[in-house]
């Protein structure tokens, strides 16, 4: 049985929806434990091979080399290059969401919530480099595909934007942060300083991430604070 996996990936502002054909268990035939460890070992593999060299230069022979394996064993657990390219989105993904959203829901405080979202997510970046570097590069060369075309979907409602206006505006409504900001927009603000990250460590692969986190942090902690209540400033008569 062939599964089709959607998920979407918001990086430096755009929108990219993809969808995944991979195998799914029927009930037939279960993969064995090491069945299962040596597919996540041959998908670290791809994700370091095309950090290391890029996409476009990471053949399956290449990332077989990189862990003292056949061609030939790949091609067992994988249907090619795009299946495991496929598979490769699917576990940046569910590693990104297994490490951020248990940290942001632990929080409850207005402030606390807020920083831990904005630091888990650079957290996630930082200790998984070669993840940021490898699907950018990823997305850049066209490796995620519908029907064999790119698609980008920015006109679609940004999952990762929706999810934190949502976020922020039930922290405004517990009395959390001030109540006169629109969360659409800082939503919006937030992800774009979040989103941008991953193509800085592309070109600047000694960026200082944690200061990043901290400034940024203290920008948008500054910008939704309850003590700061900022008013919205009409339209202006140009003369």
């Amino acid at each position: 049985m062939v599964l089709t996996v959607r998920a979407k990936i918001c990086l430096n502002g755009q929108s990219t929806q993809i969808m995944v054909m991979t195998e799914a268990s029927t009930g037939t035939k279960e993969r064995t434990f090491i069945e299962n460890a040596r597919r996540e070992q041959i998908v670290a593999a791809a994700i370091d091979t095309i950090a290391d060299v890029g996409f476009a230069q990471a053949s399956l022979a290449r990332i077989a080399e990189r862990i003292g394996i056949s061609k030939g064993v790949i091609s067992y657990h994988f249907a090619g290059k795009n299946d495991l390219i496929g598979q490769v989105a699917i576990e940046i993904v569910e590693a990104a969401r297994a490490y951020i959203i248990p940290r942001v829901l632990a929080e409850s405080a207005g402030p606390a919530t807020l920083r831990v979202y904005i630091e888990s997510h650079l957290a996630f970046m930082r200790e998984h480099r070669n993840y940021m570097v490898a699907i950018v590069d990823i997305v850049r060369n066209g490796g995620l595909t519908t029907g064999g075309q790119r698609r980008f979907d920015g006109s679609d409602v940004d999952v990762a934007v929706h999810f934190l206006e949502e976020l922020l505006a039930r922290l405004q409504a517990e009395g959390g942060l001030r109540s006169n900001f629109d969360p659409r927009v800082m939503a919006v603000a937030i992800r774009a300083a979040i989103d941008a990250v991953p193509y800085r460590l592309v070109r600047d692969p000694d960026l200082d991430v944690d200061h990043y986190a901290r400034e940024i942090t203290t920008i948008f902690d500054l910008a939704t604070q309850l003590n700061r209540e900022i008013e919205t400033p009409g339209p202006t008569l140009e003369l």
